[in-house]
């Protein structure tokens, strides 16, 4: 039997994470996953495919409706090559998961195939192709999350689908109903009305994007619909029934009034939920909640004293960055080091276009903790950057102390959104201020001006392009 000091169980963007940092800082270690590539649900079926796909269908409505007003003119019609653009986005998926294997073999860390469950506390069975059993002096649960979906739905895979057969259509939809106006439910929408697809999004709550800022889901609710999706908000989804090629979904408005959607396809995103399916972490001693988290203290620790998690499989946001930072945080805790993460400055992003961006606190829960704050917002119409590409849409939003001008969050929607929260996380890491931001300088032309603009009127109301 092989002897480790860490296993990891899972390989997903927070166990890799976890287990590469383990081997560096000098400790022996396994990584258990049970399907045929690592990566997990990020790198295989999430954020990278969905990406690729985003970018695909980009570039295809660029052709269609923007390459002309360039004075670029493709002679004939721009044609979709589904079959294609699929390929595509599996050769990334293949060139991704392929560079874990390399990071694995690189830093000495031994990959097992298989589901791994707990015997006991210290030994692991891993059931694959032969059913082994490894002794882990310490282990970390990174067993991610899988769509949820509601009772009285029967996901086919078919027609009724989650973003994993999204991800592979042989077909762009005729209509594709969308259950869930989150990020999941918006990005793979948004894919398919590029390619052509009638698409309506039915979300429970009052608006898209719940979870994120008011400022932003309004936002970009305009710009989606100015994109001819058709956003229905406050509708309570009650019966999803498919006829042949035909999918029937009715739902209550918030008058109590029934409502059908009828299309070809009909997308369920409405969230995730933690996976801990053959763990068997009771023979660990290891105690699951109501929701089915794992439950860990604040050192990421298990009811076994010997058992960490990460990831999606614990509480707070379903990140694959956040996994990452658990990961580490748990591989430098094992190391006797004192990690740290700050969960507010932890960004979140939409990969629609425009981009939707945040780290910090929304003007909501300012307002419901009772802090003072000010706010500066900064149109991206106004930059020559953003005129140039022809990407006008959306805003960035500094609040900030109104006392100490600390800033409290940074939500921004525009072209690169994505890459530009990173400036935020930076300056609120280091406690900046709305003006510390506004007096540092910001190349131009770009859109990350927009930054500087937005803190600048956050500071005393003086942006100077508005």
């Amino acid at each position: 039997m092989n002897s480790y000091d860490v296993a990891v169980i899972g390989s997903g963007p927070g166990g890799y994470v976890a287990a590469i940092r383990c081997a560096q800082l000098g400790m022996k270690t396994a990584i258990i996953e049970k399907y045929s590539t690592l990566g997990g649900t990020c790198l295989n079926v999430g954020c990278i495919p969905s990406k690729a796909l985003l970018d695909s269908s980009h570039h295809y409505e660029d052709a269609v409706k923007h390459f002309e007003e360039h004075g670029i003119e493709i002679p004939g019609d721009v044609k979709v090559n589904l079959e294609k653009m699929i390929a595509r986005k599996q050769s990334v998926v293949d060139q991704t998961t392929g560079g874990i294997d390399f990071l694995m073999k690189k830093n000495k860390i031994d990959v097992y195939q298989g589901l791994g469950s707990f015997k006991d506390a210290t030994h692991i069975l891993i059931k694959g192709e032969k059913e082994e059993e490894i002794e882990a002096k310490n282990t970390i649960i990174a067993t991610g999350s899988k769509p949820s979906s509601l009772p009285f739905i029967n996901i086919d895979k078919e027609r009724v689908i989650t973003s994993t057969e999204a991800l592979k259509l042989k077909e762009v939809p005729k209509h594709l109903i969308v259950i869930g106006g989150g990020v999941i439910g918006l990005e793979l929408g948004q894919v398919y009305k590029r390619l052509g697809a009638e698409v309506s999004v039915v979300e429970y709550a009052d608006r898209i994007l719940p979870t994120m800022d008011a400022g932003v889901s309004k936002e970009l609710n305009k710009v989606l619909k100015k994109q001819k999706f058709k956003i229905n908000a406050s509708h309570k989804v009650k019966s999803v029934e498919r006829n042949g090629d035909e999918v029937i979904v009715k739902a209550d408005n918030k008058k109590g009034e029934e409502v059908e959607f009828k299309g070809d396809y009909c997308l369920v995103s409405v969230g995730r939920r933690p996976y801990t399916d053959g763990l068997n972490a009771e023979a660990a001693g290891v105690k699951i909640n109501d929701r089915g988290q794992v439950e860990v203290n604040d050192h990421l620790q298990t009811s076994a004293s010997n058992i960490y998690a990460i990831g999606d499989v614990v509480k707070g946001a379903m990140l694959a960055h956040k996994a990452e930072e658990e990961g580490v945080f748990v591989a430098e805790t094992l190391a006797g080091q004192k990690p740290h993460i700050d969960y507010n400055l932890i960004p979140g992003v939409v990969y629609t276009w425009p981009e939707v961006a945040a780290v910090g606190k929304s003007e909501e829960q300012l307002k419901e903790a009772g802090v003072d704050y000010k706010v500066g917002q900064f149109p991206m119409r106004a930059l020559g950057r953003a005129r140039a590409s022809m990407d006008i849409d959306g805003f960035v939003k500094v609040l900030a102390d109104k006392t100490t001008d600390e800033i409290l969050g940074v939500h921004m929607v525009g072209a690169r959104a994505a890459d530009m929260i990173a400036e935020a996380v930076v300056a609120m890491e280091y406690r900046a201020s709305a003006e510390d931001v506004s007096r540092m300088s910001h190349a131009h032309p770009t859109f990350t001006e927009a930054i500087k603009e937005a803190a600048l009127a956050a500071t005393d109301d003086r942006a100077l392009h508005v």
